[in-house]
């Protein structure tokens, strides 16, 4: 899937529609993939490519702030990836932990929240002391909410979830009967996280990857055939105004959306 070209006329000076069918997402969630394969295709080690990555991800956080993004999580480091080389692993935790040091004071500054969410009792104690430290500065933020998904799984969230609601009804706390989707909703792994209204994934693969699923059931997905490297502030903006030019029903029909806006 590709975004459209739009005439130049729509577009200000950050890309940005100046006529939207859609109003700009609140919620952004991005799979960022492609890194190995960008370091490879240079002769460069997998370090390397993950190093790269991390200038885009400090692009495209500036610009969805400047898009006015509310809510933008990133899938930065799944259960799953564990089962990768350990040297490659070990340069992971090496970035996460170099990451939670140097660029929370910036996020701080700008008035980010920054949220992890993910299993962090599988990361080092240094790691979880300076996840602990980073919410903690930021918590009083009003800005954008960055939530970084790290040791991070949709199901593991999921069962996580269902488990600590069975644990309230063993207690007597919560009837059966109180569950719906709201009461699960605030069980999942951030409070007052908004559902997803825009899912982007890089590389050219089209799969979800066990991200976020729960908060997914209605977003709209944008698969860049760029690898996380290259994705800048122009491609962000491209898979935003693609957004834009959706008509999103949630069931409904196009003569009662357009009844909804009359």
């Amino acid at each position: 899937m590709t975004s459209p070209q739009l005439p130049e006329e729509q577009q200000d000076e950050t890309g940005a529609l100046s006529q939207a069918g859609e109003a700009p997402p609140a919620h952004v969630a991005i799979i960022m993939d492609g890194n190995n394969r960008w370091a490879r295709a240079r002769g460069l080690s997998g370090v390397r490519g993950h190093r790269a990555g991390v200038e885009t991800v400090r692009a495209v956080i500036q610009r969805a702030a400047e898009r006015e993004v509310k809510t933008l999580s990133l899938f930065a480091f799944s259960s799953e990836n564990w089962k990768r080389p350990a040297a490659e692993v070990n340069a992971l935790m090496e970035l996460f932990l170099m990451a939670l040091k140097r660029e929370v004071k910036k996020l701080n500054e700008r008035n980010v929240r920054l949220s992890i969410i993910g299993e962090q009792r599988g990361f080092s104690h240094a790691i979880q002391k300076h996840i602990q430290r980073a919410e903690a500065l930021t918590a009083q933020n009003t800005g954008m909410h960055l939530v970084i998904a790290a040791n991070y799984g949709g199901q593991w969230d999921i069962a996580r979830a269902a488990r600590a609601l069975a644990e309230q009804v063993a207690a007597g706390d919560l009837a059966p009967s109180d569950i719906d989707e709201a009461c699960f909703d605030k069980a999942m792994g951030v409070d007052n996280v908004p559902p997803i209204d825009l899912c982007i994934r890089t590389s050219g693969e089209q799969r979800l990857s066990n991200f976020m699923l729960w908060q997914m059931a209605y977003a709209e997905l944008h698969f860049s055939p760029l690898l996380w490297p290259d994705f800048g502030a122009d491609a962000f903006d491209a898979a935003l105004n693609d957004f834009c030019q959706r008509r999103r029903r949630f069931g409904m029909t196009d003569e009662q959306i357009e009844a909804q806006g009359a």
